[in-house]
């Protein structure tokens, strides 16, 4: 998620080199340095993150909403899609 967090907070960023410390650089489209702001990298990655399982959750809901308008019982359901009753 930092990936997609630097390249949302830093649309000038083409590509990202982390090292095995976990720094980033960040490289515009002519290879220079783009000073990221780790904090505000931090905070937009667990924003994103939330966001991603509310849509996650949101698909599931949906889809056991479309099971049960089919009248189908919870162990048919389960029998499709172990996640939806879990």
């Amino acid at each position: 998620m930092k990936h997609e967090a630097i390249y949302n907070l830093y649309p000038t960023v083409k590509h990202i080199i982390e090292d095995n410390d976990g720094n980033f650089v960040a490289k515009d489209e002519n290879d220079n340095e783009v000073s990221i702001d780790m904090s505000a990298v931090e905070t937009k990655a667990v924003e994103l993150q939330q966001e991603a399982e509310e849509k996650e959750a949101k698909r599931k809901e949906d889809k056991l909403s479309a099971y049960r308008k089919m009248s189908m019982t919870d162990d048919e359901i389960k029998a499709i899609d172990p996640t939806l009753l879990a």
